[in-house]
């Protein structure tokens, strides 16, 4: 039996990491979301802007940067949780939510608002309440004790459909944002969230948003930006597969986590070589952010009455979503 076992299984760490690093994931031609959001979606209030961002205390991000330290180390890439968002990258992510008409997700930038974000939890129909009162519950949690404000990791939370950013890096933002386009597309939203549980499944939707952003820079970027996302996405990506095989061979956890990364840094790198000047348009001009707030509220803005939002989510639609 053991010799069975060990027949079926010692093969797939070759395998997996052969076919998902080696192959190539941009999402190509690149496929913009036209009307993704349902009406189940939580709505903006008319007031609110779209893109919040965290009042700057200089201590407080100090310790931040500290704790991203191993982040920073592992993708090479001294910006990720730096927790200061420059605002030409904040346009970016303006950008990327407007080509793909993500008119509502929720986007916080080094920003910690428990209170709200419970609110979000509450207001956010488009998740069955039996998955919001419980994993997405748990995920509040998390948020409020463990701040990452402090601790960092970009995140897209899909229970209050919300984006949270610490990196200074424009293909972390619209990784993140990808995701957030995917679940827009799910009609059972919790059900997608909840399979992130289950082992190896984080790899799909992972590469979905990687392949979307990288897929987005050949298309809408410049050729040094998708040069960039190849190299920190790539080793990103290995982080979950190293993460997921390690927890196959437990005592070699380490070695085949660092593995992976190494492997994702060796081909993010072959496939940046490869990138083009010649198949890109000259880099685009990055307008203004749409909506941003520091310290307070800023005023909506001036587009923002293209999707007009109802008081409250509107009831969902009939088969959606009931939780579990």
């Amino acid at each position: 039996m053991k010799a069975i076992q060990r027949l079926i299984f010692k093969p797939i760490p070759i395998i997996l990491l052969a076919g998902l690093l080696g192959s190539g994931c941009a999402s190509v031609p690149y496929q913009r979301g036209h009307g993704i959001e349902q009406t189940n979606t939580l709505w903006l209030k008319p007031d609110e802007p779209q893109i919040e961002r965290g009042k700057p205390y200089t201590v407080l991000d100090g310790i931040g940067n500290l704790f991203g330290i191993p982040a920073k180390i592992i993708l090479l890439n001294w910006k990720m949780d730096r927790h200061s968002i420059a605002p030409k990258t904040e346009a970016f992510l303006v950008q990327y939510l407007k080509a793909n008409e993500l008119n509502n997700v929720k986007v916080r930038l080094n920003q910690y608002a428990p209170r709200r974000e419970w609110k979000r939890l509450v207001r956010n129909k488009a998740v069955g309440a039996g998955y919001r009162y419980t994993f997405g519950i748990l995920s509040m949690l998390f948020y409020t004790i463990l701040p990452e404000r402090i601790f960092g990791g970009d995140n897209y939370n899909p229970y209050s459909n919300t984006i949270n950013i610490y990196s200074d890096v424009p293909a972390v933002l619209t990784h993140e944002g990808g995701h957030a386009k995917d679940f827009a597309k799910r009609k059972y939203k919790g059900t997608y969230a909840v399979l992130y549980l289950l082992p190896f499944f984080a790899l799909y939707p992972e590469a979905k948003a990687t392949g979307d952003a990288i897929g987005y820079m050949k298309a809408e970027a410049s050729a040094d930006d998708e040069r960039a996302a190849f190299k920190v996405l790539y080793p990103a990506y290995g982080t979950y597969i190293g993460g997921e095989l390690g927890m196959m061979y437990l005592p070699w956890y380490y070695p085949i986590y660092l593995g992976a990364v190494a492997g994702g840094h060796v081909v993010g790198r072959i496939k940046a070589a490869k990138v083009k000047d010649a198949d890109h348009c000259p880099a685009p001009d990055v307008t203004p952010p749409l909506a941003t707030e520091s310290a307070a509220h800023a005023p909506a803005p001036a587009d923002a009455s293209e999707t007009p939002p109802p008081a409250d989510n509107p009831p969902p639609e009939p088969g959606g979503e009931a939780g579990p």
